[in-house]
């Protein structure tokens, strides 16, 4: 972890000071205490103060990859394709990695999309970016937008040369746009390429031109999947195995965890340690920068089992919930509400674990619903949220009543729910 880095611990200090400064003070702050300082803060804040400060570019590109990415989407608008025209090569590549692939397919609407944003920024920062890209994937991408004919010593054919062609850039290469409507942002990106990097637009050109892999999607697939472990998100099974149920009756707490520190720890997305629950209290006492790294690792994995679209910022925000509900969970229902014994639980005994426990606990009410049913209304939709894949806790067990579902978030759920499941079944 860098020097700049700041703990969970720290940031709860930052927040629970309510030390404020304003855009000038903070412009005169060292570089360590404006990474301190933003880390406390909330997004739109956060995007403010580095967008507006002489190192905004160094602050940005201090930040994990997935960190960026969270603040970028959780503000949008102008401002967040500010925040993309600082990022780095390894920032925007993470982003695309992100945002053009649904599970597994590739969306080429997405990319050109995400193309025009880059090219938004100064020619200089796509100059940095673009030796980043995946060759592959823009072979893959362009091979769907384009016909190319032509090329170097190469003679066209009669079809060729009655073909009514939209352009060329070097007088070498013909070009046809599949799709009108993206014509404008695929032609300025070809005219950049072939004026910044003609070896790789002539490559580009060639590898179109010629005949398209099918298995080509597939290739890319598996290494943006690379990328993407290399930062910390497992394949899709190994993620899968944090929803293995566990006796509860049974389970002893390890007391000889052993973590190798592999990525940076960064700020955890979703939380302000304010000491509110019993997960926050027992963090405030034991946080480190090993602690942090796993619990951002067991977070990556949730997000990957359940195949959370990190655009999807309510979707993101409800697994992150949920893991800090089942971590809730289980400390509270191993340490009684004793915090000491919780910090000397989570020192000793691996989150996954405690994710696994916290699940399970929810997993036997699950086991108990799927033998009921109900017509009644209320009934009916406590059982329904239970019945899921993911078992929700129905709101109108709450003293707000409100009808609509929320993840579990502390052992009184789990009580309140069996014990209205004993009702039920009496």
């Amino acid at each position: 972890m860098s020097k700049n880095s700041v703990t969970g611990k720290d940031a709860g200090k930052n927040v629970a000071a309510s030390v404020r400064v304003s855009e000038d003070e903070f412009r005169t702050l060292p570089f360590a205490d404006k990474r301190n300082y933003l880390d406390g803060m909330l997004p739109g804040e956060k995007m403010a103060l580095i967008l507006g400060d002489p190192a905004g570019k160094k602050l940005a590109r201090a930040m994990q990859p997935h960190e960026l990415y969270w603040l970028f989407k959780e503000n949008g608008g102008p401002e967040a394709m500010e925040l993309l025209g600082l990022a780095s090569p390894e920032q925007c590549v993470f982003i695309l990695d992100m945002e053009l692939w649904s599970r597994w397919s590739f969306s080429e609407d997405k990319a050109v999309e995400y193309l025009g944003y880059i090219m938004l920024g100064s020619e200089e920062h796509f100059l940095e970016v673009l030796p980043h890209l995946d060759f592959n994937l823009l072979s893959l991408f362009l091979g769907r937008e384009l016909i190319v004919a032509g090329g170097i010593g190469d003679i066209n054919t009669d079809e060729e040369r009655q073909t009514d062609w939209d352009h060329t850039f070097d007088d070498v290469f013909l070009i046809k746009f599949r799709n009108p409507k993206h014509a404008t942002i695929i032609g300025t990106f070809l005219e950049l390429v072939c004026r910044l990097d003609n070896p790789l637009y002539a490559a580009l050109m060639e590898s179109v031109s010629g005949e398209i892999d099918i298995e080509s999607e597939e290739e890319c697939y598996h290494i943006k999947s690379g990328r993407l472990a290399d930062l910390g998100f497992p394949p899709h099974d190994e993620a899968l195995e944090i929803y293995s149920r566990i006796n509860p009756a049974t389970f002893t707490p390890g007391h000889n965890k052993m973590l190798l520190q592999s990525v940076e720890a960064t700020t955890l997305p979703g939380i302000l340690l304010t000491g509110k629950t019993f997960l926050e209290r027992v963090i405030l006492r034991a946080d480190s920068e090993l602690f942090r790294m796993e619990l951002n690792y067991l977070i990556n994995t949730a997000l990957v089992a359940d195949e959370a679209h990190l655009a999807d910022m309510e979707q993101m925000r409800s697994v992150v919930e949920r893991v800090y509900g089942y971590l809730n969970i289980a400390l509270e229902y191993l340490s009684q509400g004793d915090e000491s014994k919780g910090a000397e639980i989570i020192a000793g005994e691996y989150l996954k674990r405690l994710f696994q426990l916290g699940f399970s606990l929810i997993l036997d009410l699950k086991y108990s619903a799927d033998k009921l049913s109900s017509a009644d209304y209320a009934t009916g939709k406590v059982l329904s949220g239970l019945k899921t894949a993911r078992p929700r806790f129905y709101r109108g067990l709450d003293p707000d009543g409100i009808d609509g579902y929320r993840e579990f978030l502390e052992l009184r759920d789990v009580t309140v729910m069996a014990d209205f499941l004993k009702n039920l079944e009496g």
